[in-house]
């Protein structure tokens, strides 16, 4: 590529200025209108809650009850078809099996399986666990990115062409295209990850998934060189993937995939425009952001056992003067949430067994430290409508970090259980609704006559 071209497509240019600045001021809002007009921002009120666009029976987020006749904060609740995910979660560890294929048919398909319908299940997605003949040398390992989740959608649209009934929305051929793609997204996501670092010069080993293995030992056995695992980090991984599988009808991506099959189009579109959503730090990102976070503050606070020094680093944080200085502690606060999130409540019960197994204990205690100062940090800094309490990326990217998993992979294992959630949504929304979701916008520009090239 000649440096002309490169410079053209590259760079930002003093024109590129030039038009950006016409986008900033021709775009902009006054925040007012907003209230007059009362327009939900983010298409939430003040206290978090969301503006009605639709039913499900999937999953429910609840995090207020009625006392005396009133709506109050409380404790928050996730539930999978009715279902409470701390019951789910206490049923299969307490049974001693992994849950990520049990909930998946949960969520899919609308109720528990037997001991019979999960072995066909699972035989289902195993015999679905691969991908077109040299898929891998002629997608994957073509022009590897360093941002997985950009790679993993290239791969997914990429299916489509593999695909005789790619462009069928009858629920028979969404299921096919939906298992086929929740089966075959690890190989997607770990295949990715080796490519890019093959294309660093690191050693390149593919290795096929084994039938014999549920979903987060394959995992952990392809993306590591030695295939080796223990029993501790297969069991915490498939609980996040149980964890972040759904979170109701209304959060981004899976709002995404509503909004986009409402439109006709094919499964494969769809859900690359969920990843797409995912991958955002304000949703699956946010995880990512956490670690970063906690990786500079261990840089600048010189003693992680100083509540203290602890606390100037959070107020610097909100007062734009740390990390990415964006006024933000990531972690910290949901849409819905104000007093706590279950999924986080689960992780943080097996997040000081991992870190006493990893040798982390000390690391551990800072977040735990965070998590508790955070709140009050924000409360004095800012006017907050709602209760602030840590979320699950809060502890997820932690987890992460201890299992060894690359920082590039950790919103992709997010997608890798939220794939499922997709589906479940996808199949919902073609089974029930045949209008295109088209919302209202006010337009506030005046109208106006148009003005001849050699009038102005």
């Amino acid at each position: 590529m000649s440096n002309t071209v490169e410079k053209t497509l590259f760079e930002i240019t003093p024109e590129i200025e030039h038009f950006a600045h016409l986008c900033e001021t021709n775009n902009a809002i006054d925040k007012e209108l907003y209230t007059k007009y009362e327009v939900k921002r983010g298409l939430r009120d003040l206290n978090g809650k969301g503006v009605l666009a639709g039913l499900t029976n999937i999953s429910d987020v609840c995090a207020t009850k009625v006392v005396n006749g009133e709506t109050v904060p409380c404790a928050g609740n996730l539930y999978y078809r009715g279902y409470n995910i701390k019951d789910l979660v206490g049923g299969f560890l307490k049974e001693k099996h992994f849950g990520f294929e049990e909930i998946a048919y949960l969520l899919l398909f609308g109720e528990l399986p037997d001991q019979k319908e999960l072995e066909m299940f699972h035989n289902t997605l195993v015999e679905r666990r691969t991908l077109p003949p040299t898929f891998v040398r002629d997608v994957i390992m073509k022009a590897p990115s360093a941002d997985m989740m950009n790679s993993i959608s290239r791969s997914i649209l990429s299916l489509y062409t593999y695909d005789d009934k790619a462009d069928d929305t009858s629920i028979p051929n969404v299921l096919r295209q939906c298992l086929n793609l929740i089966s075959q997204f690890p190989m997607l996501m770990v295949y990715s990850y080796h490519a890019y670092n093959y294309r660093m010069r690191d050693d390149l080993f593919i290795y096929a998934p084994s039938s014999e293995l549920s979903t987060a030992e394959n995992i952990l056995m392809m993306l590591r060189a030695n295939r080796k695992y223990t029993k501790l980090e297969a069991k915490i991984l498939d609980m996040a993937l149980v964890l972040h599988m759904d979170h109701g009808g209304g959060n981004n991506s899976t709002f995404t995939t509503h909004v986009v099959t409402s439109s006709g189009t094919d499964t494969y579109s769809t859900i690359a425009a969920a990843m797409a959503s995912l991958k955002g730090p304000k949703h699956g990102g946010a995880n990512v952001k956490v670690t970063q976070m906690f990786e500079d503050m261990k840089e600048k606070v010189s003693d992680w056992t100083d509540e203290e020094e602890v606390r100037r680093y959070l107020n610097d944080l909100l007062d734009k003067k740390a990390f990415d200085k964006k006024g933000l502690i990531y972690g910290m606060g949901h849409a819905i949430y104000s007093i706590s999130d279950p999924r986080a409540d689960i992780f943080k019960k097996f997040v000081k067994q991992l870190a006493r197994e990893k040798g982390r204990e000390e690391e551990y205690a800072l977040y735990e430290m965070v998590e508790h100062m955070a709140p009050e940090v924000i409360g004095e800094k800012r006017r907050i409508y709602k209760g602030v309490n840590a979320n699950v990326d809060f502890y997820s990217g932690l987890v992460y970090s201890m299992l060894d998993l690359p920082p590039s992979l950790y919103t992709p294992i997010f997608a890798a259980a939220r794939i499922v959630g997709w589906s479940a949504h996808r199949l919902e929304e073609l089974k029930n609704v045949d209008k295109i979701i088209r919302p209202a916008y006010k337009p506030l520009s005046p109208y106006k006559e148009y003005v001849r090239l050699e009038d102005r």
